[in-house]
């Protein structure tokens, strides 16, 4: 009797999971081109100042805008992205009683480490400056540029390094277990597999991902800090709002 009572639980589990995987899967595969998209230009600005400083990465960074700060870029090419690709994966996990991989798989762990930084990133660099109240008052777009990064490099060293290279690195050692797994799934088939072995893929998305960001962040860490007294009060009020930098 026990056994008849739980067969259907587990059926509708099985159903539920055929059914749910294959669409949360494509989710969350389509969604990373828009995110590898989204990091390459945004990963554009630090990495130029190891040519033109401080003064280059914001003007990349202007340029940058241009795709990921209009009123339909950032809702649909960019945020849409970064909430429904860990969502998906979070779901598939909950969703599928045996998942394909374990909480602790360098996917898994890599991705949900990138999300928590993500997180805490967007809250320093525009939830945090945008505050209205005194004595941030709200900083500008046009005021928020490089300035800001090589403030809090200079005032809090060893977090904001720890901050963006582990940022940068979580990002790209995930990108280059996800891209095997998107590879593999859409496109082996037709162009066979990956050149290289996945430790040689990890060292060389790590190498290119975060030495040109770490030393563009080295460069602009040198500079004098280019900004008005004032502005620099509301820069470091901007960080206080959150917990690392109090």
């Amino acid at each position: 009797m026990a056994d008849a009572t739980a067969n259907p639980g587990r059926s509708f589990l099985r159903r539920l999971t055929l059914i749910t995987q294959p669409v949360l899967t494509r989710i969350a595969h389509g969604s990373a081109p828009f995110i590898a998209t989204f990091v390459l230009i945004h990963l554009t600005a630090p990495a130029m100042s190891n040519l033109g400083g401080t003064s280059l990465a914001s003007q990349v960074m202007i340029l940058g805008r241009e795709y990921y700060q209009t009123s339909l870029g950032e809702k649909y090419l960019v945020l849409t992205p970064l909430v429904i690709h860990p969502l998906s994966g979070l779901l598939k996990r909950v969703v599928d009683h045996k998942p394909a991989r374990r909480l602790i798989s360098t996917l898994s762990v890599t991705g949900y480490t990138t999300a928590l930084l993500l997180a805490a990133h967007f809250f320093i660099h525009r939830v945090a400056p945008s505050d209205p109240a005194p004595p941030i008052y709200a900083i500008s777009p046009s005021e928020l540029d490089y300035e800001y990064v090589k403030f809090g490099l200079q005032e809090w060293p060893w977090r904001s390094w720890l901050g963006y290279v582990g940022l940068t690195a979580a990002v790209a050692w995930h990108a280059s277990e996800g891209m095997v797994i998107i590879w593999n799934t859409w496109l082996r088939p037709q162009f066979g597999s990956l050149p290289g072995t996945k430790n040689s893929r990890t060292v060389a998305a790590l190498l290119s991902g975060v030495l040109p960001v770490a030393t563009g962040m080295f460069f602009m860490w040198r500079e004098p800090l280019m900004v008005f007294t004032s502005h620099a009060e509301r820069f470091r009020a901007a960080f206080s709002r959150f917990p690392l930098y109090w």
